[in-house]
């Protein structure tokens, strides 16, 4: 598991790659639906919101660990 978050710390280090983490963090977790939202609206956005939270995870986990 090092090894990959080693992976994405290298790859979303760059300009390009802050830029599409910004990106995804604003489509998903900063994101709010409102109270019409169906329940697979929600539970799309969840999961989105999830899979965004797993990548900076990896790419804190990356940083912390190795030198990029």
């Amino acid at each position: 598991m090092e090894k990959i978050a080693h992976e994405y710390a290298r790859t979303f280090s760059g300009a390009s790659g802050r830029a599409v983490i910004e990106h995804l963090r604003k489509i998903t977790i900063e994101r709010t639906l409102g109270a019409h939202a169906t329940d697979a609206e929600l539970r799309t956005l969840e999961g989105a919101r999830a899979l965004v939270h797993q990548i900076e995870t990896l790419i804190e986990r990356g940083r912390s660990n190795a030198k990029i």
